[in-house]
């Protein structure tokens, strides 16, 4: 019945309910029980009709409440009809055959009753009243009879109603109310959605005359942005520019919450990742988690840099204005990018003032939620890390890092291993972002070791070394002061994690894929690597991602470091023989490194304890 408009299905209904007084008025038997169910077809006929003058003058109406109850009055309807038809003048024989009895009657009543129960509900949170007389039924408006089982559905008519229709204070109101229900379990959250939701929150969100109301929409999104169907569900109603233009554009606190929004959508559906990219979105966020972040003369330096670019890009368009429209739409992410920031930074300046004189921690939040939008929009996304590495997002992060404590720390370092990612699947990203001479790549690499050599938070460690060992082919060979601080950590065995991904960082300057492997290598031993490595191999015997990481770096540093007496010193032809006989047999994917490390060292050590040749090349 959806496909139908809302004042045909009401229209139907009267009219069914007209059938029924004409029903009523031609039954033989069964009069009293007639008239009474007479009474409530009136009663109904005149609320409907009510109702369809209601629709045909509002402006908009929330309709999932009306189709629902309508179809449950068409039922009850229609049952009724098919009693009292039977009541009618007819053969004898008809009559022993149809048998109906006194308690057919008060089923249907009951039913009727519930009907014009929920109609007078619906009349209540729509906000008018048909005033029909005869109506008193002694119905409890609190609750509709169609929801007695489930109040749930109710509260989320009556509160997304509420947002439809009413005054700002009730609205804000109604959203808290959905809130709390989307708090208490997904099913509370999914008939949010299902019954129509997400539309009036949205709505909500762009009130900007209202950031208490705009504070109200976006939490109750936010708590609804935890699953993949319903973010799918915010998307296609065009939540993404809705949340994208309120977080270029809002306070702070809007923007706070409107950037966690962007992070959980993003975290959810990778629809809603690229859409935001597109929206733009990277741009604002980089600029809030920017705010305050620089000194003054860091901030002139960016701003001049900034101020330059835009004259390129300018001076740009005016060369290639009069060459016909195929340049014209060749620079027109230029133009795009020019106009946009151009708008952004008016917007900034209009609001800066108010910005500064907010709350520390107020702005603390804000910052946090940003960093966390931009790890979510990073991650696993080649695009989106470099839309962020295009502006001045990973100076912007490196800075973070060095000043930032606990959860603004940590998801600075989330964001910059997940770009690390992606520039290590990617060498276009890698030589953009992470060249040699960079500023913004040498002071994210400073901040990164920095946390590997003195953090003492395994949370903030991990990210760190996994971020130094993405990059590892932007390092050249003569920069050793990488490796010191990863090989430190083959030494630190009482946090196994942070150990092993010490290991397969280090695993991957050393690989085969790494042009300076064999320098890198090199390194690694006389950094003293063979001993901590030995040494983690014994103890964390019971870790098998460890020893497998441990076992393939070993084997790396033999092929390409093998001459180097420290290998021989360091038992490590014993190491590679018992794992031969151990750990191969659960990964046979191992048996040709591990053979043919064993080779390499009998070959460049001729006086080990063993001259078993296991591979021959």
């Amino acid at each position: 019945m959806e496909d139908k408009r809302i004042e045909e299905e009401l229209t139907y209904l009267i009219l069914l309910a007209e059938r029924l007084r004409s029903a009523v008025e031609e039954a033989d038997s069964f009069q009293v029980e007639c008239t009474s169910i007479g009474n409530y077809a009136d009663i109904l006929a005149a609320k409907l009709r009510f109702l369809v003058r209601f629709t045909c003058s509002a402006q908009s109406l929330y309709e999932r409440p009306v189709r629902r109850i309508g179809a449950e009055v068409f039922k009850n309807l229609d049952r009724a009809l098919t009693l009292v038809r039977k009541c009618r003048r007819r053969s004898v024989l008809r009559r022993v055959v149809t048998i109906i009895g006194a308690a057919d009657f008060r089923k249907v009543q009951n039913l009727l009753e519930v009907s014009v129960g929920d109609v007078k509900w619906l009349e209540n949170i729509l906000g008018f009243s048909s005033g029909a007389a005869g109506e008193d039924v002694g119905i409890d408006l609190s609750l509709p009879p169609i929801a007695s089982n489930d109040p749930i559905l109710a509260w989320v008519w009556s509160s997304i109603a509420s947002i439809h229709l009413r005054p700002f204070h009730e609205k804000i109101e109604a959203a808290n109310q959905l809130e709390q229900l989307a708090q208490d379990n997904d099913r509370n959250k999914q008939i949010i959605v299902e019954e129509g939701g997400v539309p009036q929150l949205l709505k909500l969100l762009q009130e900007t005359a209202s950031p208490e109301a705009q504070i109200a929409g976006a939490t109750a999104l936010l708590y609804l942005a935890n699953d993949q169907e319903r973010v799918t569900t915010i998307v296609n109603e065009q939540g993404v520019p809705i949340v994208a233009k309120v977080l270029a554009d809002s306070p702070m606190r809007v923007q706070t919450l409107t950037a966690s929004l962007v992070a959980k959508m993003a975290e959810h559906d990778s629809v809603a990742q690229n859409d935001f990219a597109r929206e733009n979105a990277i741009r604002p966020l980089v600029s809030l988690l920017s705010f305050e972040t620089f000194s003054d003369d860091q901030r002139v330096q960016l701003d001049k840099h900034s101020i330059h670019s835009i004259v390129q890009i300018k001076k740009e368009m005016e060369k290639f204005s009069n060459n016909g429209s195929k340049n014209n739409n060749q620079y027109r992410p230029y133009m795009t990018s020019f106009s946009s920031f151009h708008s952004e930074g008016s917007t900034r300046g209009g609001n800066r003032k108010e910005r500064e004189n907010e709350k520390p921690e107020v702005k603390l939040k804000l910052k946090i939620s940003c960093a966390e939008a931009l790890w979510m929009l990073a991650r696993g996304s080649v695009s989106n890390s470099k839309r962020i590495t295009e502006t001045k997002g990973l100076l912007c992060l490196a800075k973070l890092v060095e000043k930032g404590e606990g959860k603004l720390k940590f998801n600075c370092l989330m964001t910059i291993k997940e770009i690390a990612a992606a520039a290590e699947s990617n060498a276009d990203l890698r030589r953009a972002a992470f060249k040699t001479n960079s500023p913004a790549a040498k002071a994210v690499v400073d901040q990164l070791l920095k946390v590997i050599k003195e953090s003492d938070s395994p949370k903030l460690q991990i990210p760190a070394i996994i971020s130094i060992g993405s990059l590892a082919r932007t390092f050249p060979a003569r920069d050793t002061r990488v490796i010191g601080p990863l090989v430190a950590q083959l030494n630190k065995s009482r946090i196994q994690e942070v150990t092993t991904e010490a290991a397969i960082a280090l695993g991957k300057f050393t690989c085969p894929e790494n042009f300076l492997r064999a320098a890198h290598s090199k390194a690694i031993v006389e950094f003293n690597g063979v001993p901590h490595l030995m040494r983690l191999l014994r103890l964390l015997r019971g870790n098998e991602r460890a020893q497998l990481q441990g076992l393939i770096l070993l084997c790396y540093l033999v092929l390409h470091a093998g001459n180097h007496e420290a290998l021989e010193q360091g038992r490590v032809l014993t190491a590679l023989e018992e794992a031969d006989r151990t750990v191969v047999a659960q990964h046979p994917e191992l048996r040709e490194l591990v053979s043919k490390a064993i080779y390499h060292i009998n070959l460049y050590h001729t006086s080990a304890h063993s001259q078993r040749f296991s591979f021959v090349p």
